[in-house]
């Protein structure tokens, strides 16, 4: 018997340890990371029908196949891949987020916000630890876990800036990041790094963004923009190549190895930065 219990406060059972895998992009990335390659992959709402690659991870090197978004995908085209689980993640703790639970396999989902990040990555290490085949050779590869220390310890010894996270929209408008809301950008606080919080400019509606335009955005005055570098996110106009600019993606696969780069990208772009007068 094997069991598992998710983040929807749901007990996966299963006669023996799941060997086929299908996976929510991220989740799939992540696992691929763990030691875990999936079946197959399928992408949210937002996403078309060629996987982003700013959420594949390695997944694509790997030829893992991918199905297009989660609630196009037809009961009898994922039943004909066989899988023994179905992994996706949760944002409300409630509901799976790309994928209705299908008939064909149990599905179990974890939880990408609300949680600090260590604990976030430490879930999805136990799902990996659950899903390994014990008899498989340990990876000849670098500790994922202190990689992701030396990475913190990198971000901490980098000097302070004034970071603002975003996501292009279109049409002259962006998404601000709330700090607070982000697993990611809350450990970057905790690390020292001086995060915007949008509220600067006054009262704004939304609890993960903050919408406004890239002029009223430009009076908050950051070193550096964490960039969001997915697919549907549209780049920043010509005048932010002024400010030090680190890729963001707001769904990096949650592994250590995948947060380790991103947070050795944010020390070298803290490095890079270079100081704004804010006095004017």
């Amino acid at each position: 018997m094997w069991e598992f219990g998710d983040d929807t406060e749901q007990a996966i059972r299963t006669a023996r340890r799941p060997r086929r895998v299908v996976a929510y992009v991220r989740a799939g990335a992540a696992l691929h990371d763990l030691g875990v390659t999936p079946v197959a992959v399928y992408g949210s709402g937002h996403d078309g029908d060629r996987l982003d690659p700013a959420k594949a991870g390695a997944l694509a090197g790997a030829g893992v196949p991918y199905l297009g978004p989660g609630k196009d995908l037809t009961d009898d085209a994922l039943g004909a891949l066989r899988p023994d689980l179905v992994v996706d993640l949760t944002y409300d703790g409630k509901n799976p987020y790309a994928m209705v639970r299908p008939p064909a396999a149990p599905l179990l989902a974890l939880s990408v916000a609300g949680t600090p990040l260590p604990a976030m990555l430490a879930r999805f290490r136990a799902l990996a630890a659950a899903l390994r085949d014990p008899d498989a050779p340990a990876p000849d590869a670098p500790d994922p876990v202190e990689s992701f220390r030396a990475a913190e310890r990198a971000v901490r010894d980098a000097p302070p800036a004034r970071v603002l996270a975003l996501s292009g929209a279109g049409d002259g408008q962006v998404h601000l990041a709330r700090p607070g809301t982000w697993p990611e950008l809350c450990h970057l606080a905790g690390l020292g790094v001086r995060l915007i919080d949008p509220d600067e400019l006054g009262p704004g509606g939304g609890v993960n963004w903050f919408t406004t335009d890239w002029e009223r955005a430009a009076r908050l005055r950051p070193d550096v923009l964490l960039v969001d570098d997915r697919a549907h996110a549209a780049p920043p106009p010509a005048a932010a190549g002024t400010v030090t600019v680190v890729p963001w993606n707001p769904e990096t696969p949650p592994s250590p190895a995948a947060y380790a780069r991103f947070l050795r990208a944010v020390a070298r772009g803290l490095t890079e930065g270079r100081p704004q007068d804010h006095h004017t």
